[in-house]
């Protein structure tokens, strides 16, 4: 279940992975740090940035964006820039990347383990989220009639 979450433990996680994530991304995991992404297209489960405030948070942030990048990164083929910020259930990842510089771009990137390909799915995570809204719109007009 995501909770909102310190903008301290972003600033951590930065540090750590040395990026700057985009502030759109970090505005909506401020909010609800974690949760699905659903579109007609994909479903991911976002990784959690890691929150040590109390024992039941380390516990539910345990799959936390820099443990989950750390653990992409030994697959062979994962983008150097890349940074995983979730994960469909089947070992493909939900990415952000960045130029080199650390700066993390608003585009989200969906990177296929098997193919070890990169496709862009979105231009922020607002427009991906959006997907999910029109997806539930579609849903309950169907029982609104």
């Amino acid at each position: 279940m995501p909770f909102p979450i310190d903008e301290k433990y972003i600033k951590e996680t930065e540090s750590e992975l040395n990026v700057e994530f985009p502030t759109e991304f970090k505005n909506r995991m401020i909010k609800s740090n974690g949760g699905e992404l659903v579109t007609d297209e994909f479903e991911f489960e976002l990784h959690p940035f890691f929150d040590k405030s109390d024992r039941k948070r380390i516990s539910r942030t345990c799959n936390h964006i820099g443990l989950e990048t750390k653990n992409a990164r030994e697959w062979n083929g994962f983008p150097e820039n890349g940074i995983a910020i979730g994960s469909d259930g089947f070992g493909n990842k939900l990415i952000l990347t960045h130029n080199g510089n650390g700066n993390l771009t608003d585009e989200l990137y969906f990177w296929n383990h098997e193919t070890r390909k990169t496709e862009k799915i979105a231009e922020s995570i607002n427009k991906l989220y959006t997907d999910k809204s029109s997806l539930w719109g579609k849903i309950k007009s169907k029982f609104n009639k």
